[in-house]
């Protein structure tokens, strides 16, 4: 059994917090807007088997410094440059889900040289000509309302009817990482997202890729899913069936048996 060690590290003008397990290749994985590490438990605990495997909270969320925004992805992409040169990790298989995947892409265009592989889950290239007013008004809401007005709609989007049906404890935990999340952290990452605009250069990357998305994933669907997928010279596409938006949580074991034979795949000789 591997054991876990939770640490902090001075990154990039603040504090970030992470967690390592495990031994083998480095494997970095980033969560999604209003989430933390946690939602990573179950890859975290099968991955770590074969590699060493890092999850860390992205800078306005978890245990990680918030301060006031806007962020951008550079910036977040910068976060996560210096967290693997704070660990030491020269190269490292990278896995981001929605905003995390956001992240990924730019870590892959800005430091081609650091990652042996990206995986991108339910996540975006671009969110077209309305995505500032879009998210403007979204990171208002939260600074004006707070998060608890953006528990029912943001559950919604991330699950199917039925997963939210018949997982009551589940939403429960869910709804807290929510809750959790810094409002000033929430409100700045939205205008990181608002940013994002990668697709023109996405044929730029020349690691393996794998790209996930969840059937019914409303937030971004598997239409957005294709757009990237075709972009990239040899990637490679999977559709999880009954998953919506944060489907390594909606369905962890297809979730990880994907990533699990991508990446060993990766790793063979």
């Amino acid at each position: 059994m591997y054991s876990v060690t939770e640490k902090n590290s001075q990154v990039n003008g603040i504090t970030v917090s992470y967690e390592v397990a495990g031994s083998g290749p480095w494997l970095l994985f980033s969560h999604s807007l209003a989430c933390s590490k946690a939602m990573w438990q179950p890859q975290f605990e099968a991955l770590a088997k074969s590699f060493r495997v890092v999850r860390y909270d992205t800078r306005g969320h978890g245990h990680s410094g918030a301060p006031d925004g806007p962020y951008t992805m550079d910036l977040l992409a910068d976060d996560v440059k210096g967290l693997c040169d704070a660990l030491g990790i020269e190269q490292c298989h990278f896995v981001g889900l929605s905003m995390g995947g956001m992240v990924g892409q730019t870590v892959a265009l800005k430091y081609p040289d650091l990652l042996l592989s990206l995986t991108l889950a339910d996540t975006s290239s671009s969110y077209g000509p309305g995505a500032l007013a879009f998210w403007s008004a979204r990171s208002q809401a939260a600074l004006k309302d707070g998060l608890s007005a953006l528990i029912p709609a943001t559950l919604e989007r991330w699950f199917t009817a039925a997963y939210r049906a018949t997982q009551p404890e589940k939403m429960a935990e869910v709804t807290q990482w929510i809750i959790d999340t810094p409002v000033a952290g929430y409100a700045a990452c939205c205008m990181a997202i608002a940013g994002i605009e990668t697709t023109a250069r996405l044929s730029q990357i020349k690691v393996p890729v794998l790209v996930i998305v969840g059937a019914d994933d409303v937030a971004t669907p598997p239409a957005t899913a294709e757009i990237m997928h075709a972009q990239i010279a040899g990637a490679k596409l999977v559709v999880l069936p009954s998953a919506a938006h944060i489907a390594s949580v909606e369905q962890p074991v297809l979730f990880t048996a994907a990533l699990s034979s991508f990446l060993y795949d990766c790793a063979a000789p």
